[in-house]
């Protein structure tokens, strides 16, 4: 896959809600275990929309978990579930909107906690820049994708207003 332009940081300080449907057909940069650089075309995210969205952590307020997800746009949000998964999330908006993008699947791992898994993302990629991170980015190929849209999954917590947002965004 060859490499395209690493989105600017105007890209993620958006509202979640334009930068969530231009993010599937996008590239996912990473440098893999063995020092390579692997490009993944992104296949499907999840929108999470601030304070008022009852189906994102920021929700219930600022805490140490969500700290993150009160900065600009363009750093990532990464936090543990089911003790095993890392879900990784790239927070948009300006500062004090919490807003963030959940990435669900890549061309060749589909589910959030499978692709951390295989591509190495862990903690240690919270807070990361992605304008300035040498081991992770985005970047757009230059190519037009039909973007399709739907409920977010696995959220029947947050009732059903917020379960049925067609915030989820796949190719």
């Amino acid at each position: 896959m060859d490499a395209g332009i690493r989105l600017p940081k105007d890209f993620y300080i958006r509202d979640v809600l334009e930068v969530a449907p231009e993010l599937p057909g996008k590239n996912m940069v990473i440098k893999l275990h063995d020092g390579c650089l692997g490009r993944f075309k992104i296949t499907e995210v999840e929108a999470y929309r601030g304070s008022e969205d009852r189906a994102c952590h920021a929700f219930k307020g600022r805490t140490a978990r969500t700290e993150i997800m009160f900065h600009e746009g363009g750093r990532l949000y990464i936090y543990f579930i089911y003790g095993m998964y890392w879900m990784l999330n790239i927070v948009t908006g300006e500062k004090n909107i919490p807003q963030a993008v959940l990435i669900r699947g890549v061309e060749d791992y589909r589910g959030p906690g499978k692709l951390t898994r295989s591509l190495g993302i862990d903690k240690s990629f919270y807070g990361e820049d992605l304008v300035l991170s040498e081991r992770i980015w985005f970047e757009d190929p230059g190519l037009v994708h039909t973007v399709k849209n739907g409920p977010r999954i696995g959220i029947d917590y947050a009732g059903e207003y917020w379960k049925e947002r067609p915030w989820r965004y796949f190719l």
